[in-house]
Parts: structure tokens; C-alpha cells; sequence
């Protein structure tokens, strides 16, 4: 028998029929900056109406929350966690999204399983207004386990040099306004694996839960929340923004702090979502480590002086003032009382 790549295990023919309905899907996402359609060796896209334009980028992946999908087979939430998973952080520095790129590599082709996350990717790219102008298909036998595959992203964002939001421009007194996430978005899902002993029996999963109104897993899976249409219409109120991400408050709040001050929040002043109360309580995870691992239901901070408060409050009503920025004398970065 003559070897062919098909018999190694790529096969072109299938991955070539998957990437012409991709290419329709991300037309969708195109306005008259974009240059190329996909399927070149590079995605043109034209910036123009900037005076002083800085580009910002991002790249980030799904994590091991694909486990969670694999069990419950359920992917199509995974195409938006990897786009807003990229877009909230180059939101942080005042820009808007503008163009992204994904990536999927898996060990045979599946065009339904594709096809679902590239539904999920243009679903959350319309919603940022962004456009998906490229992106790469990867078949890799013999480097993935049957049903796994890896995703990720990368985007580019654009502001102008003298919008750029900074630390550098925070002071003592000014407010933290928190924005709610939607659940655990990218984070912690190797703690939650760890603890329900996910990978050895799946079944956790797919009990239902009276407190989420749905499985452990559908409440698991809950996407990414986008928010940069939430954002953008604030950032002139906004001195500096945190993206909640892993380590949670603690590791995330400084980064968006000069060294010398430090945040006093109030954690009384939200409400923590169920689905942390059912991971603590099921998993035997201690308070202080779910603070330490999860975004505890703030997906984003927001730092402004005490004049933008009511402004910000008024665009996003669900924000709520949830600390101060206060003098660093401890060496604690962020105090949570």
C-alpha cells in the first residue's frame, strides 16, 4: 500500500471542507477594513481615523475547562470564552478591539466539533465588534487523545497613545467599582476537577442543582462574559481597569495599582454567585483559597476618582462600589474584610 498523508492520519480533504465553512462564518464578522478574505497566509487589516494609534495585544486559551466540555460534550461556549477571555485584557488599557485570530489543533478533524467553536469565536467577535480574520486548523496525530484538542486566541487592539488607561494615574481615595462575572469564566477549573474527582468519574457534572437552576456542568461551562460593550461607553470615566482573572482579586487588583497603594475591599458589598457556594460546599475548598483562585463573581474592577462614581454606576447599573485605593503600608497589595 502506498502511504499517503491520509493514512498517517491528517486527512486534507476533510480539514479543507471545514475551513470553507469557516470562512463563511467569519465573513460575517468583516467590515471595510478588512482587506483579505480568510484562506491567505495572512489576515490585512486597514487602520485608519487615528491620530496617534497604539496597538495592544493579547493571547490566552480555554484551559482545562475543555475537560468540563469533553465530558459534558457541549463546545459551543468554549468559542466565546477564548475570545473574551483575550478581548477583556487589551479592554484594560483603553483599547477597542479590533481583529483576532484562533487556533485549533486536535488529533483527527472533527467538522462538528469545529464547527461549534468557530460559532462560539464570530458569536463573541460580533459582540466585541471585532473581526475574525484568520486563524489555523491544526491536525496533529498522535499528539492528542481521541476527543481532545486544544484552543486559543490572539487579538489586537488599538487607542490612542494619550487615552491609554494606566496605573500611574491612580490615587489615594479613589473608588473600585466591581462589574459581575458570570461564573468562573477560564479559571480554576483544575481545582474544580481536583476536588469533584471529575477526571476519574464525570458524573458530578450532570446533577442538578436546585441553587444554579441547572447541572454542576451547565453551570461549569457558563461562557466568558464579554465586556467590552459594557466598557467601552465608561473609559473615559476610568483611570485604570482589572481584568479578574486567575489568582482572582488578589493577584489581579495590584496590576492595575502604582506599588504604593493598595486596595481595600468590602466583600459584603456583592453578591458571590451559587455556583461558588456549591464548589466550596461539595469540594471542601477553603474560603480564603476560593478568593485566591476564582473571580468570586467580579469579572472586571474598575478604578475611577469619587467625581466619576455616579457616571459609571449610571452606564452600568449592575456595577457596584466595592473597595477604595488606599496608602500601602502593610505590603499587602489588596486587604478583603
Amino acid at each position: 500500500m502506498t502511504a499517503t498523508y491520509k493514512s498517517a492520519g491528517v486527512d486534507v480533504e476533510a480539514a479543507d471542507k471545514v475551513k470553507s465553512r469557516i470562512a463563511d462564518l467569519a465573513a460575517s464578522t468583516h467590515g471595510p477594513e478588512v482587506l483579505t478574505a480568510l484562506g491567505g497566509f495572512g489576515g490585512l487589516y486597514q487602520l485608519a481615523k487615528y491620530e496617534s494609534p497604539v496597538l495592544v495585544s493579547g493571547t490566552d486559551n480555554v484551559g482545562t475547562k475543555l475537560k468540563i466540555a469533553i465530558a459534558m460534550e457541549s463546545y459551543q461556549g468554549l468559542g466565546e470564552d477564548v475570545v473574551n477571555a483575550c478581548v477583556n485584557d487589551v479592554i484594560t488599557s483603553g483599547a477597542k478591539p479590533l481583529f483576532f485570530l484562533d487556533y485549533i489543533a486536535t488529533g483527527q478533524v472533527d467538522s462538528g466539533l469545529t464547527e461549534a467553536l468557530i460559532t462560539g469565536v464570530v458569536k463573541a467577535c460580533r459582540e466585541n465588534g471585532c473581526a475574525l480574520i484568520g486563524g489555523e486548523t491544526s491536525e496533529l496525530p498522535g499528539l492528542f487523545a481521541p476527543k481532545e484538542f486544544d484552543l486559543s486566541g490572539f487579538v489586537v487592539g488599538v487607542v490612542e497613545k494619550e487615552e491609554i488607561l494606566a496605573p500611574e494615574s491612580v490615587r489615594q481615595g479613589d473608588i473600585l467599582i466591581g462589574v459581575p462575572s458570570t461564573g468562573l469564566h477560564t479559571n480554576g477549573y483544575s481545582l474544580v476537577r481536583h476536588v469533584l474527582n471529575i477526571n476519574n468519574d464525570p458524573s458530578p457534572l450532570f446533577h442538578y442543582h436546585e441553587s444554579l437552576g441547572c447541572t454542576l456542568g451547565e453551570a461549569l461551562l457558563e461562557p466568558h462574559r464579554a465586556y467590552f460593550p459594557l466598557i467601552e461607553p465608561i473609559i473615559p470615566y476610568v483611570k485604570s481597569i482589572a481584568h479578574i482573572t486567575g489568582g482572582g482579586l488578589s493577584d489581579n487588583v495590584p496590576r492595575a495599582l502604582p506599588k504604593n497603594l493598595c486596595a481595600d475591599i468590602e466583600m459584603q458589598t456583592w453578591i458571590v454567585p451559587p455556583i461558588f457556594e456549591v464548589l466550596r460546599d461539595i469540594g471542601g475548598i477553603d474560603s480564603s483559597e476560593m478568593y485566591r483562585v476564582f473571580n468570586m463573581g467580579l469579572g472586571m474592577v474598575l478604578i475611577c476618582d469619587e467625581g466619576s462614581k455616579d457616571s459609571i454606576c449610571t452606564l452600568i447599573p449592575e456595577a457596584t462600589v466595592v473597595g477604595s485605593v488606599v496608602e500601602n503600608v502593610s505590603g499587602v497589595r489588596v486587604v478583603l474584610r
